[in-house]
């Protein structure tokens, strides 16, 4: 299990709910084969709550950050790469636009470190603040790049992970859970996009949000002791 997140336990209970994805085709406004959320939202059952909570050892971590508590020199470190912000319409399914042709990519994974499979978790952790107006989600899956491509492709030792390997993965409907994760206005978030399918959503507010992002190797807790509620 490699979907690990750092937040109070009724916090994460009242944030946080599951579904299935499938693949698209023909719909308007995505890419063919984007893998999205299947619906509807669940709460998240027991042992799929049991299997989230953050373990003390856990490396590919999901941080719940309050923007309040987030000091300026967290964010002025060298290793800190400032990546600008992002506008998203109220009542988006999933967020992230393929620029050249404006269509929605669905659940990817980013590839800002350039890295192989064998690397591939050792990328820096994105940072996240929803600016808004309106309510954010944070879209993640519970299967990390390696596991899928270990399953979809042969040559996985020493292949350099994509999000076609993850539509590979779900276009050959292999397990695998969605959750959304809400982050009000202010609200932020530290995860391992590298790593772990993600994306995001205004599925639920009809009012847009902007968001801004940073990645980093910040260590756990370094965004402040403040639990989100």
């Amino acid at each position: 299990m490699s979907l690990h997140i750092a937040a109070p336990a009724e916090a994460l209970r009242r944030r946080c709910e599951a579904t299935t994805v499938r693949t698209t085709s023909g719909e308007c406004g995505y890419e063919d084969g984007a893998v999205v959320p299947s619906g509807p939202w669940q709460p998240l059952s027991d042992a799929l709550f049991r299997r989230v909570m953050a373990p003390t050892t856990a490396d590919t971590l999901i941080e719940l950050v309050e923007a309040t508590a987030i000091e300026p020199h967290v964010l002025n470190a060298p290793h800190v790469t400032r990546l600008g912000c992002a506008d998203s319409p109220g009542l988006a399914l999933t967020t992230t636009v393929n620029y050249p042709d404006s269509t929605r990519i669905g659940l990817h994974l980013d590839n800002w470190d350039k890295l192989n499979y064998r690397d591939k978790a050792s990328g820096r952790r994105r940072l996240c603040v929803n600016l808004g107006p309106g309510t954010r989600y944070l879209l993640v899956c519970d299967i990390d790049i390696q596991a899928i491509c270990r399953a979809v492709r042969p040559d996985y030792a020493t292949c350099y992970p994509h999000t076609d390997d993850l539509r590979a993965y779900a276009a050959a409907t292999l397990p695998m859970t969605c959750l959304r994760i809400r982050l009000a206005p202010g609200d932020g978030y530290v995860a391992p996009t590298e790593f772990l399918p993600h994306d995001g959503s205004t599925e639920d507010c009809a009012a847009p949000s902007s968001a801004a992002f940073w990645l980093g190797r910040w260590p756990r807790g370094a965004f402040g002791s403040r639990p989100v509620r």
